[in-house]
């Protein structure tokens, strides 16, 4: 690697580190905790890189941008930020950045990307481009420091303002729609409308001629567009074939993995090849534990803004909410912070306040209703196809085993429990296990035992 690196940072060790790497790799660095710093050496036509953080004593890197692509077109900046949420992603794609990384970052990751930028600058020179200043809100509850919302932030940014269509796979709740709305509050087309069709909007001669109608040259979403019909679906073939100039971008939404149901033979070929240019995977609350607590506190702070109070959580209470399955994903995790906070006597929500709400919860997804006299297997087995199903074509966390074992185990437990009148002596046997055994799968499980008289 070769090139003059400008580092902007005001956490001293991360100065140090970044320093060190680059110049083992053969670069000259200039290292500043000060916005004001930089931009000096941008102006004095110094360094082949910028490598700068978001938030500094002096200033906001985002908002230099423009003025360092101004001062010195095809300059690239790597863009660095504690600040995880999808706006620093989206406004660093705006302001030109040429990468974005969240912290904490990964070292050797951000060295291929310095060592690609200053290739490229070698290579050519990008010609500057006016940046308009934006002015929407950062209220976008699409927050994640985990690797996996990281890399959506940063395809979200990518593909916003281009011509693909977007297909955005998830399971309920995990904000499918809003990656939509924000490709479109975001784009080019920001000030269009902004149209989600139902199945029902396709109906009838002018279904499809009213939703181009309304939509413009904006931006149209097929909501769950994995639950049409095949009338439907050759509806929006026929409209996709004919669509007029100009035409709105098209993007679906869909918690079912379209390929199989393609290979089923229940979703029409030539609809998924239209709709699939670009593809979005939004991961479900499970496989992204570690953003839980940045969502909760997201939750608090917009209902405090709402009037309802001050709350937060002690730790053993978040640590159960941490634990738990959240099949609803972020919307479920919203509705019961909201519930909490309404219901909470104290500003502290205990870890009893959210047993008391998670244990009328489901640990998963409920069953569909099966006919009458349906063996328990076959509901168990309808259960588990619907589980694979929500995840798109991708494969469930790992301990799944015993996710679905501890699930099954908690209800069998509790209802033996109450047909026993508490007695867990005749539990045990009921069940055909040890009394040791049931009492250490009552602590595990967390299982309130009432002991009672019960006429059998």
């Amino acid at each position: 690697m070769d090139g003059t690196v400008l580092v902007a940072d005001d956490d001293r060790t991360i100065r140090t580190v970044l320093t060190q790497a680059l110049t083992r790799a053969g670069c000259k660095v200039h290292a500043t905790a000060s916005l004001m710093t930089l931009m000096r050496w941008v102006e004095e036509g110094k360094g082949d890189l910028v490598i700068s953080d978001v938030m500094m004593p002096d200033g906001n890197g985002l908002e230099a941008l423009p003025k360092i692509a101004q001062e010195r077109p095809g300059l690239p900046v790597i863009v660095i930020s504690a600040q995880n949420t999808i706006m620093t992603a989206i406004q660093a794609a705006e302001a030109e950045a040429y990468d974005y990384l969240p912290k904490p970052f990964d070292l050797p990751d951000l060295m291929k990307r310095a060592a690609r930028a200053l290739e490229q600058k070698r290579r050519a020179q990008v010609a500057p481009k006016v940046i308009e200043p934006r002015t929407e809100g950062g209220d976008l509850p699409l927050v994640g420091r985990t690797t996996s919302m990281q890399a959506l932030y940063r395809l979200v940014a990518r593909v916003m303002n281009a011509d693909l269509p977007v297909l955005i796979l998830g399971e309920s709740g995990t904000g499918k729609s809003l990656i939509a709305r924000a490709i479109h509050d975001f784009s080019d087309r920001r000030t269009l409308p902004f149209v989600v069709a139902q199945a029902a909007d396709l109906a009838g001669a002018d279904g499809p001629s009213s939703l181009l109608a309304r939509a413009k040259g904006g931006s149209l979403v097929f909501d769950e567009v994995g639950d049409y019909d095949d009338d439907t679906q050759g509806r929006i073939v026929r409209m996709l074939d004919a669509l007029p100039d100009p035409a709105p971008r098209i993007m679906a939404t869909t918690q079912i993995d379209l390929s199989a149901q393609m290979e089923a033979g229940k979703f029409r070929q030539d609809l998924f090849y239209r709709l699939g240019g670009v593809t979005l995977a939004v991961p479900s609350l499970r496989e992204r534990v570690e953003d839980i607590p940045l969502l909760s506190d997201h939750f608090l702070t917009r209902a405090e803004r709402d009037g309802l109070g001050t709350r937060r959580f002690s730790a053993d209470a978040m640590a159960l909410v941490r634990a738990y399955a959240w099949p609803g994903n972020v919307r479920q995790l919203e509705n019961t912070i909201r519930r909490l906070v309404v219901t909470s006597s104290e500003e502290e929500i205990s870890r009893a306040e959210v047993e008391f709400v998670l244990g009328n919860q489901p640990a998963i997804e409920p069953l569909r209703q099966g006919g009458e006299g349906e063996k328990l297997s076959a509901s168990i087995a309808r259960h588990l196809r619907r589980y694979f199903d929500l995840h798109g074509g991708n494969l469930p966390a790992p301990g799944l085993y015993d996710r679905i074992l501890k699930e099954m185990e908690g209800p069998l437990i509790e209802i033996a429990l109450d047909a026993t009148g508490g007695n867990q002596a005749r539990c045990a046997d009921l069940l055909g296990i040890n009394r040791n055994t049931l009492r250490k799968k009552i602590t595990d499980l967390d299982i309130q035992v009432t002991r009672r008289r019960k006429l059998m």
